[in-house]
């Protein structure tokens, strides 16, 4: 097909809507290619993958399929160039997506229901292993975790304690030399600690100098007590990237592993998040299945433009290819001629394209081989071809390539010339184009085509509805009737003399009047049978909506009923069994009563018994209490419960009183109207009771909770259960932010509480300690509000 008939008919703003529903670049970019397909198997194909996705997202809601290009990486990786800790984090949240996807089409109950769907899910492959060591490796963009490996986590447990030793070391001479220093601070240069010492003890203060200030006022020297710590610090530094080295080309070799599943995870991704995408746009635009056939029939049910508002859009509905081929819309300029045209080929490139199209259900669209456009005025400056010429240019490529399988659409057919030769021409290329057995709706202003397509076999008329009294298009489509010029009626309506307008019908034969008026007795009465249709369907639905909520009442008090006798049966099954119990203990004791000395005594007990039994069973058929009810109430709100006296019942008030005191109220499936007078305020002090404790609960949690909270001490298992609780309590006291004491120590703890906080849904966010919160001692943790 010929691409540049795709922007004639706007095809291409639909794809980019529907590129701007993909959620990853790659299904943006796959979205992109979007077009029809070359046989009908695959675009029937892709319509039920569209529509598996659109119940799918209606069953189980809407997944995001966001996820970055991995090419470069995985090129990478197969290569065994080591990967960094942000190109493996790429890759585990890409992993971690493809868990997730699979988990969600994941559903063995309606596995029949969702054929194709099933298939991508089988495509796609869970690499667990994969993701579970890289989220274990690695902690943020540039930074593996401790547990990365054991001989990792020996040599940052080295590097802290050396690191405590040398601050120890360095606050003593700070605290023993206050006079010497600028500054009682302790600073980094070229990666070894220093302090600041004044210029003028130089010469006093022993170690080595590896800064000055620019004023040169302060010297940065690394004391000789920490000289050798510092080498130390260094030394493991050297190990710990050697080892983070290590860790990093091993992970790279396990992604190399998986390099052809990751892949194939990125194409069925890619591929769902298009289908997806499809799925939301059918959703958004109230869309349908089509059926396609490849017999050349159209029939179009209440079709709407879809790049048109859903307020403003007025539907179509029109078909072709049955009782005859070629369709010809008149009517006037502005009324919908071109909209319909350009409906009936972008909804058919959709359908080609596997997407849904803005229509009722049952809509009929054709598959063609090709589909040729003629819309718009295409004058073409750089060639000086007139409209006409455009025109025609294009008409003449159209008829060297229509086939019988083409549908042809044509706009204002023959205009910008002559209207004598204009007409003529018109009717010659229509004649070309049905002995072509195609497709063909064309539009036109000549009278001459209107009788054309009444004299034609194959040939039908259409028009687009003019309101005469309001001067504006109502933009309806009629086919059968070939639409009224208008031109008196309007010149009438704006003013012009009646002697002018009868004039002027002298210069128009009698048959060309006796025509117009033929046509007009037609759209009278097509307009008093619609009308009529319209009140006899409106009766209809009124009849048949009464018949549903009978039905719907039937069945509701039916499902009652039952509901009432199971309840019956099982109180007196239960009445039945407790009964039989104390029976059986009855008979027991009085068995036991004629071998005993205390006979009576037995006898008075069982007798007791029996009549306690008799008693439970007359509480139990009892009536329940009727709960305690206020006065009539003054103000009656919808929405608001009431007991309803004469029914002994409560129900809901869906009005307020009208001017006789009468309120309209549902109680159960019934509605009626109650007077004021026979309505009671309920009171639901249990309701009230549970708000308070909640309220004193919530009171008591935000004054005793602590903003802090100290996990020193205790093993990581232990911190985590405590943690979890704390941040619970914290979030219900309200509290915006809390301090989790984990000290320095190994770096265990607080490894452990960073992956608890990262999947705590109260968290907002964390971050380590400043200087004067206890830097690497403490996390600092902001809170969600509630």
């Amino acid at each position: 097909m010929d691409e540049r008939y795709f922007k004639n008919l706007e095809f291409d703003k639909i794809i980019n809507q529907i590129v701007n529903l993909c959620d990853s670049e790659p299904g943006k970019e796959l979205a992109l290619s979007i077009k029809p397909y070359e046989n009908v198997e695959k675009a029937l194909e892709e319509i039920e993958k569209v529509n598996e996705a659109v119940s799918f997202i209606s069953s189980y809601g809407n997944i995001s399929f966001a996820f970055k290009k991995l090419d470069e990486i995985l090129a990478k990786a197969k290569i065994k160039s080591s990967l960094n800790p942000g190109q493996l984090l790429s890759l585990s949240r890409f992993l971690s997506l493809a868990g997730k996807v699979k988990v969600y089409l994941r559903n063995e109950k309606e596995e029949s229901s969702f054929p194709y769907l099933r298939e991508y899910n089988i495509r796609l492959t869970n690499i667990k292993e994969l993701y579970d060591k890289i989220d274990r490796a690695v902690m943020s963009e540039d930074e593996l975790a401790d547990d990365a490996s054991p001989a990792l986590k020996e040599i940052r447990r080295q590097k802290a304690q050396i690191n405590n030793k040398i601050r120890d070391t360095l606050n003593s001479i700070i605290a023993s030399s206050p006079k010497e220093l600028q500054d009682p601070i302790i600073t980094i240069r070229n990666g070894r600690y220093v302090v600041p010492v004044k210029q003028e003890y130089r010469g006093t203060f022993k170690g080595l100098i590896h800064d000055q200030s620019s004023s040169g006022a302060t010297l940065f020297i690394e004391p000789m007590a920490v000289v050798e710590l510092n080498n130390d610090l260094r030394q493991l530094e050297i190990k710990e990237q050697h080892e983070v080295e290590r860790i990093l080309a091993e992970l790279t070799e396990d992604v190399g592993k998986h390099v052809d599943e990751i892949n194939e995870n990125m194409v069925v991704l890619k591929e769902l998040d298009v289908i997806f995408a499809k799925a939301k746009y059918s959703i958004s635009t109230d869309s349908t299945k089509p059926i396609l056939n490849t017999k050349g029939y159209v029939n179009l049910k209440n079709a709407r433009h879809p790049l048109i508002s859903k307020d403003v859009v007025v539907p179509i509905s029109i078909h072709l290819g049955e009782s005859f081929n070629t369709l010809v819309i008149t009517g006037p300029n502005t009324g919908g001629k071109t909209v319909t045209l350009k409906t009936v080929g972008l909804l058919t490139l959709m359908s080609m394209s596997g997407l849904n199209i803005p229509a009722d259900e049952g809509s009929d669209v054709a598959f063609f081989d090709n589909i040729f456009v003629d819309i718009g005025d295409e004058q073409s400056i750089e060639q000086s071809l007139s409209t006409f010429s455009a025109h025609m240019t294009n008409i003449v490529k159209i008829l060297n390539n229509v086939t019988s399988n083409s549908l042809v659409l044509l706009d204002e057919l023959g205009a910008g010339t002559d209207p004598t030769e204009g007409a003529a021409l018109a009717m010659s290329i229509l004649d070309f184009l049905h002995r072509m057995n195609c497709r063909t709706i064309a539009t036109t202003h000549y009278s001459e085509l209107k009788q054309y397509a009444l004299q034609n076999e194959g040939v039908e008329n259409a028009s687009v509805e003019f309101d005469v009294e309001t001067l504006k298009p109502t933009y309806r489509l009629t086919i059968g009737i070939p639409g009224k010029s208008n031109a008196f009626e309007i010149s009438k309506r704006l003013g012009l003399n009646d002697d002018v307008i009868d004039n002027a019908k002298n210069y128009i034969t009698s048959e060309e009047l006796k025509f117009e008026d033929i046509l007009k007795d037609l759209e009278n009465k097509r307009i008093e049978a619609e009308n009529a249709k319209g009140e006899i369907e409106e009766l209809k639905n009124q009849v048949e909506s009464l018949r549903q909520e009978y039905e719907k009442k039937i069945k509701d008090t039916e499902r009652e009923r039952e509901k009432i006798i199971e309840k019956a049966r099982e109180k007196a099954k239960k009445i039945l069994e407790n009964t039989k119990a104390t029976a059986d203990e009855i008979i027991a004791k009085l068995k036991e009563a004629e071998k005993s000395d205390k006979k009576n005594k037995l006898i008075e007990e069982a007798r007791l018994k029996l009549k306690e039994n008799i008693n439970e069973m007359e509480e139990s058929l009892k009536k329940s209490e009727i709960p305690e009810y206020k006065k009539i109430p003054k103000n009656v709100m919808p929405g608001q419960t009431f007991y309803i006296v004469p029914l002994d019942q409560t129900g809901t008030a869906l009005s307020e009183p009208d001017k006789d005191g009468n309120v309209k109220i549902q109680a159960g499936i019934l509605k009626m109207n109650v007077h004021i007078s026979n309505l009671r305020e309920t009171e639901s002090s249990e309701e009230k009771e549970m708000e308070k404790g909640f309220a004193k609960y919530i009171n008591e949690k935000s004054t005793n909770i602590s903003t802090s909270i100290d996990l020193r001490g205790k093993t990581l298992e232990e911190a985590s259960i405590e943690v979890d609780k704390y941040l619970d309590d914290a979030y219900l006291a309200g509290l915006k932010q809390v301090t989790v004491i984990h000290g320095k120590g190994t770096g265990t703890l607080r490894s452990g509480i960073t992956r608890l906080l990262k999947m705590n849904k109260h968290v907002k966010s964390f971050r380590l300690g400043r200087y004067g919160e206890g830097e690497d001692g403490v996390t600092i943790v902001e809170l969600k509000e509630k």
